[in-house]
């Protein structure tokens, strides 16, 4: 396991661990994505159906398992504990627009045609935009409180960090997950235009403010 797969670890743990704390401080999750939380609950779900059948290492299962409490730990916080505080209004992006075509890509490219592997097909294909629904709800609030763009940042990170693991590990392992890389290409690029205004705007001490669409 090299630096950038235990960075990117570090830095999706840490975006989770902000969230959390975020929610149970203000006793609120205003400005945070139900959807988008379901989705990553969707994703851990899926991916780490192998807890039961493949043992890797110590790190890797408490990982998996770490992940998966806080998916679900946070789903429970959105939709019940904090409920009243869910704004469900703007929370409104359709993920029948994200499951249709992600289960359909994920019967046609997938490593083998067993449950199993498309399931963990599935989970790389939705996490690549799982976080749509939240970026959704920021450009139509027009604005993201600094703790949900730490979050966020982090949450980019991570995936960035992925990126440089998985070009390490082509370069020393000649190892290369093509349905791995495309998908986790295509959700940093999601994070670009993000990771400007957090640059500009956040670190600056400047509230996020997006123009309201019209």
């Amino acid at each position: 396991m090299n630096i950038f797969r235990i960075l990117g670890d570090i830095s999706h743990l840490l975006a989770i661990i902000i969230l959390l704390l975020k929610i149970v401080k203000s006793k609120s999750c205003a400005g945070i994505s139900g959807k988008s939380q379901i989705l990553f609950a969707l994703v851990f779900t899926t991916r780490y159906l192998d807890l039961f059948t493949n043992f890797i290492s110590l790190y890797n299962t408490v990982m998996k398992v770490i992940f998966l409490i806080c998916a679900y730990v946070t789903v429970y916080m959105i939709y019940v504990k904090f409920r009243k505080t869910f704004d469900s209004e703007n929370d409104s992006f359709r993920l029948e627009f994200l499951l249709v075509p992600v289960t359909g890509l994920s019967f046609l490219e997938n490593h083998s045609f067993t449950p199993l592997e498309i399931l963990w097909t599935f989970s790389i294909y939705l996490e690549s935009v799982a976080i749509l629904p939240q970026l959704f709800m920021i450009s139509k609030t027009g604005e993201a409180e600094t703790i949900t763009t730490h979050y966020l940042f982090f949450l980019g990170l991570y995936r960035a960090l992925y990126i440089a693991n998985w070009v390490w590990r082509y370069h020393t392992e000649n190892f290369y997950d093509q349905i791995a890389v495309i998908s986790g290409v295509v959700q940093t690029i999601f994070y670009c235009d993000f990771f400007y205004l957090y640059v500009t705007k956040v670190l600056k001490g400047k509230k996020l403010s997006l123009p309201m669409p019209v």
